[in-house]
């Protein structure tokens, strides 16, 4: 196929045709949602949202958590 005679409405409706045949309908619109633009600030909400930690703690924590799962 010669994608550089299709106008970008005909690549965009056989992608998305080639998503569902792949993925089926519920797994293209998952994908297509990964590409949405969002809002806010994230970096501002990440800050609040996590903990203050150093790289030393983040460290010990992942030991942690790997000789639990022994």
């Amino acid at each position: 196929m010669r994608t550089n005679m299709l106008t970008l409405y005909e690549i965009r409706t056989i992608g998305f045709e080639a998503l569902v045949r792949e993925l089926g309908p519920a797994g293209a619109v998952r994908f297509i949602q990964q590409y949405e633009r969002g809002h806010g600030d994230y970096t501002q909400e990440r800050r609040s949202l996590l903990p203050k930690k150093s790289v030393g703690e983040v460290g010990r924590q992942i030991l942690r958590e790997r000789g639990t799962k022994k």
